[in-house]
């Protein structure tokens, strides 16, 4: 099965967030970039809600607000519908079942799941897994979007440090994911060699996705080690994380990624 590059299009903050703009401004930005991503070459695109810092846990006690599982659908399906590129939807911090909503909504074929199994501690309090949950929505919904789920997820710690070989093993046999998310500590910073060469003996054929930092600079190194990426900032301009998308930059790195 060929690798899969996919380009990440950073929503504008929605509505009802901190900083929120319309959902005009939003969308326009989002079919810009993702078109910015189509002529560049990548293979998908993910839709996340960055802009929507800081975030809501997406719990029972402190969910997203309603806006947000809407803006993910209708800017989902659009890109989608513009660029004929398959989608992901990413709804931050952590609400896979929004998440799932929305990717039902779209028709999307990838939710990334920040945190779907253990308990971790992030900048919004403890963020708790809920992979029997979450698998049964994606039952009552009937649709098969595959799940992608963080491993070690960034800007976050595990509440107990497990071995990571074990967490690898776990979170493959035991969350019902379909690919296990290997990222750095923080958005756009990457996985060592080491961590990807640890995963990939604990975890053997179990697909294995770059979820931050891949760029020109390491694209030798680490592509090789991994089934698919999931890039964001190294494709904006000037590899800045909120500058709009550069198709150049996806087309230079996109060439560096051997088939």
């Amino acid at each position: 099965m060929p690798k899969l590059f996919l380009g990440v299009v950073h929503l504008q903050p929605l509505p009802s967030s901190a900083r929120g703009q319309s959902f005009e401004t939003v969308l326009d930005a989002a079919r810009r970039d993702a078109d910015a991503l189509r002529q560049g070459g990548v293979d998908g695109l993910i839709v996340e809600n960055f802009g929507d810092a800081p975030f809501h846990k997406g719990t029972a006690d402190d969910p997203v607000p309603p806006d947000v599982p809407a803006a993910l659908a209708v800017v989902g399906r659009a890109v989608g519908d513009a660029t004929g590129l398959p989608v992901g939807i990413n709804c931050l911090r952590n609400d896979a079942k929004a998440a799932l909503g929305a990717a039902a909504c779209a028709a999307a074929r990838w939710v990334r799941v920040n945190v779907l199994t253990g308990t971790y501690v992030a900048d919004q309090g403890l963020l708790d897994g809920d992979a029997a949950g979450v698998l049964a929505y994606r039952k009552r919904l009937g649709i098969g979007v595959d799940i992608l789920a963080d491993l070690l997820v960034k800007h976050a710690v595990p509440l107990a440090a497990p071995d990571v070989a074990t967490a690898a093993r776990d979170l493959a046999e035991r969350s019902g994911a379909s690919g296990l998310i290997v990222s750095g500590d923080r958005t756009g910073a990457p996985p060592s060699v080491g961590l990807l060469d640890t995963v990939r003996t604990a975890v053997d054929s179990f697909p294995i996705w770059l979820g931050s930092g891949l760029s020109l600079d390491n694209a030798a190194d680490l592509w090789p080690r991994c089934d698919g990426a999931i890039v964001g900032s190294a494709l904006k301009r000037d590899g800045v994380v909120t500058a709009p998308v550069d198709p150049e930059r996806v087309a230079r790195l996109r060439g560096a990624l051997a088939p």
